[in-house]
């Protein structure tokens, strides 16, 4: 088990009366990366900064190795940040860009030479040196901006959105390039996007959040394949999201239909949601089908077919490497290992239960 690095316990912060984060806690790994996962306003990006000590909470306190740094201004903790504008001094070469916080902390222009020679060739840029930023593409805008954060040696690298400005493949590449560093650096990544697929990717660890709560922590398998409620299985991929009742223990009947299941503990003749993801849908015949519907539309993904399975009570949500036309109709069968079974929520906004040790 590798040590704790970062704890927010009790973490607020409020803006003009607006609760952006409310009573969050969470920890962070030594070597970890974790990325902080949510749509717009959920809150991620004010928990990077109080890590990076660009915001005070209001209320609760940031411990870093163990000691109290809530209160410690940016220069001072062992952290650096990338965010999504590079931020790269467009009247400074490459080389005087990297060399930029080394020279505030009055180090030898040897060891100053060195680190940029080694950032530079760890972001496989090398002769760049005396270039300006404006000639360079964004991802190796980004890059640069990646080697003077690294050249500082911080024990944690925060990243807001630093994909975001590029385009499909370049951003793909980076996330590549992001993982080969974090490697080869040993550092503690903390990772900001509201990109899924980036987030499933790249990270050890996921931390999805909503409305000011942390919703889920978990591996990027156990977030997609064990979603703890609805809106984690709404925000994680494709899910059909159903009501359905809790017969009994490993029993549960969606749309008058009961279908084996393996989940426990959720009481008797109780409602509940339903999570079933698209893939495992499996299409048959319609005599052989637990769900009996016709396919109302039907696209080509590249490496599936996309389909909408039209039944009274609700349209499914299919993606198969078989194929059925438009008008046809067909069944669905599920393996009870592919049904997962939640809780309704109180609220919209309820908080997910505190992560384990």
């Amino acid at each position: 088990m590798k040590n704790k690095l970062i704890e927010l316990t009790d973490v607020s912060k409020s803006f003009d009366g607006n609760m952006v984060l409310d009573e969050i806690n969470l920890y962070i790994r030594e070597n970890e990366f974790l990325t902080l996962l949510g749509p717009s306003g959920c809150g991620k990006t004010t928990t990077l900064r109080i890590l990076g000590g660009f915001e005070q909470p209001d209320t609760g306190r940031v411990f870093f190795d163990g000691k109290d740094i809530t209160s410690l201004p940016p220069n001072k903790r062992q952290l650096n940040t990338v965010f999504q504008k590079y931020a790269l001094f467009p009247h400074m070469t490459i080389a005087e860009n990297i060399a930029f916080g080394l020279k505030i902390r009055k180090k030898p222009q040897s060891y100053i030479n060195d680190k940029i020679r080694y950032a530079l060739k760890l972001v496989n840029l090398e002769g760049t040196e005396d270039r300006y930023p404006d000639v360079l593409s964004g991802g190796q805008q980004q890059r640069i901006a990646i080697a003077r954060a690294i050249v500082n040696e911080p024990k944690v690298l925060l990243l807001d959105e630093p994909l975001g400005a590029l385009d499909l493949k370049l951003r793909q590449s980076m996330q590549y390039e992001l993982m080969r560093l974090k490697r080869e650096l040993g550092i503690t990544f903390v990772y900001v996007t509201h990109d899924q697929e980036e987030a499933l990717t790249m990270s050890d660890t996921i931390v999805v959040m909503n409305q000011g709560y942390i919703q889920q922590i978990g591996t990027p398998e156990s977030i997609y394949n064990e979603p703890q409620n609805a809106f984690v299985a709404d925000f994680i991929g494709d899910s059909n999201i159903v009501d359905g009742i809790m017969v009994q223990d490993r029993l549960v009947e969606i749309f008058g239909t009961q279908f084996p299941c393996v989940d426990v503990g959720f009481g008797t003749n109780r409602p509940v949601d339903v999570v079933i993801r698209p893939e495992d849908l499996e299409l048959t015949s319609p005599e052989k089908g637990q769900i009996r519907g016709r396919v109302r539309s039907l696209i080509f993904k590249g490496v599936h077919y996309e389909m909408e399975i039209h039944t009274n009570a609700y349209d499914w949500l299919v993606h198969s490497t078989k194929m059925a036309e438009v008008g046809s109709e067909v069944g669905l069968t599920v393996d009870p290992f592919n049904i997962q079974i939640m809780n309704k929520p109180a609220s919209e906004d309820e908080a997910a239960p505190e992560p384990e040790e």
